[in-house]
C-alpha cells in the first residue's frame, strides 16, 4: 500500500545513461502526478455508495435485531477492510527519482502499488468471504454481500495473472529533460512543483507538443535550491509563480 511503503534509497541504483555529467543534485520524492481533486472525489463517492450498500444489507436483513449487533458488525467490517484497497486505487503514489546535471534531468519513475496491493487484496477477499459465509448462514439475504469477496477475487486474479496489466500499473518510465530549453518556468511553491515549457515528442507515438510543460516534483527542503539554480542558469527565462496543470510523462 502506498502508506506502507519502507522508505529507501532509489538513487544509487538507478541505471543512469549519462552518469558520466556530473551530478548538481540528486533527490527522489513520492507524489500524486495527477489531478488529485478529482481522485479525491472519486473516493469520498465510493465510500459514501459503499455506506449506502452496507446500511441496505443491514436494514434489509435485520430482521427485528438491534442495530448494535455482531451480525451487523460483520459487513461492517467488511467495508473498512476495503477501504485501505480503495485507498490505494484513488491515492495513487508515484515514486520519481531526479539526477539534475549541467544539461539534463534524468528521470526514473514507477508506480509501487501494483506490489503491495495483490496479497493485501487476496487476503482481504479471503477473510471477507469467510464473513459474508457466516452472514449467509444466519440469514440467507445476506447472499447478496458475495459479490464484494468475489468482485476482490477476481480483480486479485487478474492482476497476479496479467503481465500486461502489472507493466500497466506500475507505469515505469524513463525521461530525459533538456531543462536548458525552457521557454517559461513555472513555479509552484504551495505544492513544490516547478514546470519546464518545453517543446517535447512522444518517443513511442512521435506526437509533437510544442507548449508541453514538463512537472518536476521536488521535496519541499529543496525546492528552494532546484529553483534558484535554474533561474541562475537561464536568467533571460521568464518565471511564472503560481499553480499550472500538472502533466506527468
Amino acid at each position: 500500500m502506498w502508506f506502507i511503503q519502507p522508505k529507501r534509497d532509489y538513487v544509487a541504483e538507478m541505471p543512469w545513461k549519462h552518469a558520466d555529467e556530473p551530478a548538481v543534485m540528486t533527490w527522489q520524492i513520492r507524489a500524486r502526478d495527477y489531478n488529485v481533486f478529482i481522485a479525491n472525489c472519486g473516493f469520498f463517492a465510493w465510500l459514501t455508495a459503499g455506506g449506502l450498500f452496507v446500511a441496505l444489507l443491514i436494514f434489509k436483513g435485520g430482521g427485528g435485531r438491534e442495530l448494535i449487533d455482531i451480525v451487523n458488525l460483520i459487513p461492517i467490517g467488511i467495508l473498512l477492510a476495503c477501504i485501505p484497497i480503495a485507498m490505494s486505487i484513488f491515492f495513487q503514489t508515484t515514486i520519481i527519482v531526479y539526477r539534475l546535471t549541467d544539461n539534463r534531468i534524468e528521470v526514473f519513475s514507477w508506480k509501487p502499488q501494483i506490489d503491495s496491493v495483490k496479497p493485501v487484496m487476496k487476503w482481504t477477499a479471503i477473510i471477507s468471504g469467510a464473513g459474508v459465509l457466516c452472514l449467509v448462514l444466519v440469514n440467507p439475504d445476506f447472499i447478496i454481500a458475495a459479490i464484494g469477496p468475489i468482485g476482490i477475487g477476481v480483480m486479485a486474479a487478474l492482476m497476479g495473472n496479467s503481465k500486461g496489466y502489472q507493466s500497466m500499473a506500475r507505469n515505469q518510465m524513463e525521461d530525459n529533460v533538456a531543462w536548458r530549453d525552457a521557454q517559461n518556468i513555472y513555479a509552484y511553491s504551495k505544492r513544490s512543483i516547478i514546470g519546464l515549457n518545453l517543446y517535447w515528442q512522444h518517443p513511442e507515438t512521435g506526437k509533437e507538443m510544442k507548449n508541453f510543460v514538463k512537472a518536476i516534483f521536488i521535496p519541499k527542503e529543496k525546492y528552494d535550491d532546484v529553483l534558484s539554480y535554474l533561474k541562475k542558469n537561464l536568467p533571460d527565462t521568464p518565471v511564472i509563480e503560481g499553480k499550472f496543470d500538472v502533466y506527468h510523462v
